[in-house]
């Protein structure tokens, strides 16, 4: 049975972030970055933000027709079998991780259409059993405030969203694939090797995940829409 009606938008779950300072609303509060909202508006997909909280995922993932994993702090690096931890490494959460590991998880086993974006290419991966390198080596190694090129592989489904084989990517982040997870394929790199890319061949629904921020560029550039509107597309057939 169809999750919602066929007169409306695809539901794209959206895990919120928690956040510590948020004054316009004078608590902490738990948040989603504009500019993915209003990529997957212009894509035609209505998101709605998920609390993270512990509970019975799959019935509360029923009611959606896909998930948009998004950027966020680090995972904790004993999530992925380190037995130290950088001195880069911010804004770790149990909570937060849990949920978006479990979300992962569930998103890939129930065949929900999934994008991954920064973090959330790292949670899959880690998920599928890969790691992590905890920082890349400072200003000169790091990805963060940069755009630069990644080459896209052919006749993946990231290629297929992005209608090219190059692209500009806007990053933010100082952490990469170590060990690619168990079945992931890397469908795309930076100039420096780094993964910038991953999709699961065989998988049960639509997915791909990207280590950039395509929102950042996405209201001018037609090819990082096209992530968005390659999912709100793959949530409208499995509807």
């Amino acid at each position: 049975m169809s999750r919602t009606s066929s007169s409306t938008r695809p539901l794209i779950a959206v895990p919120a972030r928690f956040s510590a300072t948020t004054s316009a609303l004078r608590y902490a509060a738990e948040v989603t970055a504009r500019a993915l909202i209003e990529a997957v508006w212009r894509a035609g997909g209505e998101p709605a933000t998920v609390h993270p909280c512990a509970g019975e995922l799959p019935g509360r993932l029923n009611r959606f027709d896909g998930v948009l994993l998004p950027g966020g702090g680090d995972l904790a690096p004993y999530r992925y079998g380190a037995t130290d931890t950088h001195t880069s490494v911010y804004d770790v959460d149990d909570t937060q991780d849990a949920f978006d590991l479990d979300l992962a998880r569930h998103a890939l086993a129930l065949g929900l259409p999934l994008l991954a974006i920064c973090r959330g290419l790292q949670v899959v991966n880690v998920a599928l059993g890969g790691t992590l390198e905890q920082d890349m080596g400072g200003p000169e190694g790091e990805h963060r405030h940069i755009v630069h090129p990644v080459t896209v592989r052919r006749g993946s489904l990231l290629e297929q969203a992005l209608g090219a084989e190059k692209a500009e990517a806007s990053c933010y982040h100082h952490q990469r694939v170590d060990r690619v997870g168990a079945g992931l394929t890397v469908t795309a790199r930076a100039a420096d090797g780094t993964v910038e890319g991953l999709e699961l061949p065989g998988a049960a629904g639509w997915f791909t995940a990207v280590q950039w921020h395509p929102e950042d560029t996405a209201h001018e550039d037609p090819a990082q829409q096209g992530l968005f509107e390659s999912l709100v597309r793959a949530c409208a057939t499995t509807r």
